[in-house]
This record gives structure tokens, C-alpha cells and sequence, in this order.
């Protein structure tokens, strides 16, 4: 298997599990608090990588002091800050407009590589983009026009549209990683660091908001997050990064309504529409048009 197969797999695998995360947040919305949220879920990463990565995490001090100002930036951005704004949008906002907010990652990402790296943006490409951008909004607004233009914006609108801004910030960071800090290493550090920073704000919310209440459905969904939403879904996206590229793998995120509307579709029993099959169609056909290789 050649490294774009690999980058390609990888990346849809990540996008599949975040798919998933999003279904279970549906269905738990309101019973933990975003701050807690996100606390205990990169806690539970961190407790199951650490038996993996503290060895060679401590071999490897010398490295991460070296680069510490840069793990701290990536923590707080793609760790401390991307998820918890997440959580805190979706107490405010619609489903419908952060799937439409969520557009804006990959788009982010096109144009910070453009700035910062000098990357072309072939016509191919951006017919692609274009394309794929018609699929979500075919698929959010069940083909109406109307329902677009009715759409109300809030504060968690905006809030949305930083943490996305924020993730694409945390995509490029991870492209000019250093080769010499391991990926698991690299995994460990900015985990342990996104939960440190998150520490002060969990106490607040804890003491002056709104308890996390320890039952079965908090158990269960802190752990899909902590595992599958967080420790393997960031390494898998990592990896893709490095094997791909940064706008690739941008691109393969718009996939998450696609999935999230199958995997809605198998367990929750809700019906796939005929908007919703041409939408995921055109998504499809707009990620087979950007990559393309152009002759």
C-alpha cells in the first residue's frame, strides 16, 4: 500500500469516527457540560495513551523542551480551545448551521496553506471545492433555497466559525511538526498540555456552573470520546497529514455530513432522503474532482 492509499485511509478513518462522535453528541446534548466535555475526554485519552508514550516521552524531554512553545500552541488550539468552543456553540446554535459553519475548516485550510506555504490552487481544484460546498448545502437545507435564506445566525454561530478556524490552525501547525518528535510522543505532549490548560476553566464550571453528573451515559460517552473521538481519530488525522498533505486531508472532513447521515440512518432508524442521496453524491463527485491529477 503506497503512502497516498494509506494517507486517503487514514484520513476518511478519522472523519468516520468523528461522524460517529457526532451522532452520540445528539443523543447526550444538555446531560454533560461543554467545559466537562471536553475535560474528561482528553483526560481519558491521555490515562490510555500514557502506558504507550510516557516512556519515550520521557526519553525524548530534551526534544519537547526544545519545542515546547510550539506544543503549547497546538494543544491549546487543536486540544484546549477546537472541542470545548464545539460544545459551547451547540448550546446556542442549530444543527443545521454548524454543518454549514463546519464548511469553513477546509476552506480555512486552503487559504492559510496559500499564505503561508505559497500552494496553487488549481482550477480543478477549486471546481471540486465549489462542488463539494453545493453538496453540504443541498444536504443541509433538503434542497430549499427558502430554508438557506431563512437561516437565523446567533452568538454560537460565531463561536462555531473561531473553533474552525482554530482546527485549521491546528492542521497546519501539524504539518510543520518536527520529524524528530514521534508521532505518539507528539500525541502524548500536547494531550497532557490541552488538559492542564483546560484544568482552571473544569473547576469554574464545576464549582460555579454545572456539575458532570458520573452516571452510565456519561461513562459511555466520555470514553467513545476519549478513545475513538480523540486519541485515535487525532493520530490517524496526524498521520494523514504528513502522507497527504494538509489540503487533502482537509477535503476528506467533508465527508462527515455523508457518514453522519448514514450511521443516522442505521441506528437511530431515520430515513435517507432523495435531497439527501444526491447531496451525498455530489459531495462524493466533488472530492473526485479535486483529486484528480491534473495532466
Amino acid at each position: 500500500m503506497n503512502n497516498e492509499t494509506k494517507g486517503v485511509i487514514f484520513a476518511l478513518s478519522a472523519t468516520f469516527l468523528w461522524s460517529v462522535n457526532m451522532v452520540i453528541a445528539s443523543g447526550i446534548k444538555g446531560h454533560i457540560p461543554p467545559v466537562g466535555l471536553a475535560f474528561w475526554r482528553w483526560t481519558i485519552a491521555s490515562i490510555i495513551l500514557a502506558p504507550f508514550a510516557i516512556r519515550n516521552t520521557i526519553k525524548n524531554k530534551a526534544l519537547i523542551k526544545q519545542n515546547i512553545w510550539y506544543l503549547i500552541i497546538t494543544a491549546v488550539l487543536g486540544i484546549t480551545i477546537f472541542n470545548t468552543l464545539i460544545y459551547f456553540a451547540g448550546k446556542t446554535t442549530s444543527a443545521v448551521n454548524l454543518s454549514l459553519i463546519a464548511i469553513s475548516i477546509p476552506l480555512f485550510i486552503v487559504a492559510i496553506s496559500r499564505i503561508a506555504f505559497k500552494e496553487k490552487i488549481s482550477t480543478i481544484k477549486i471546481i471540486g471545492i465549489l462542488t463539494i460546498i453545493l453538496g453540504v448545502l443541498v444536504l443541509v437545507t433538503k434542497g430549499s433555497l427558502q430554508s438557506l435564506l431563512e437561516i437565523n445566525f446567533t452568538v454560537g454561530d460565531f463561536i462555531m466559525l473561531a473553533a474552525c478556524f482554530f482546527f485549521a490552525c491546528y492542521t497546519i501547525l501539524v504539518r510543520i511538526k518536527s520529524k524528530e518528535i514521534p508521532p505518539k510522543v507528539f500525541l502524548f505532549s500536547i494531550f497532557v498540555l490541552g488538559v492542564l490548560f483546560l484544568f482552571p476553566f473544569y473547576l469554574w464550571e464545576h464549582f460555579f456552573y454545572k456539575k458532570v453528573i458520573l452516571d452510565s451515559t456519561t461513562f459511555l460517552a466520555t470514553t467513545y470520546v476519549g478513545l475513538f473521538a480523540s486519541l485515535v481519530s487525532y493520530y490517524l488525522w496526524n498521520e494523514a497529514i504528513s502522507l497527504i498533505g494538509t489540503n487533502k486531508t482537509a477535503l476528506i472532513y467533508y465527508l462527515i455530513p455523508v457518514f453522519s447521515g448514514i450511521l443516522a440512518y442505521i441506528s437511530l432508524n431515520q430515513e435517507i432522503s432523495l435531497t439527501q442521496i444526491i447531496s451525498m453524491g455530489i459531495i462524493i463527485s466533488g472530492l473526485l474532482i479535486t483529486n484528480r491529477k491534473e495532466s
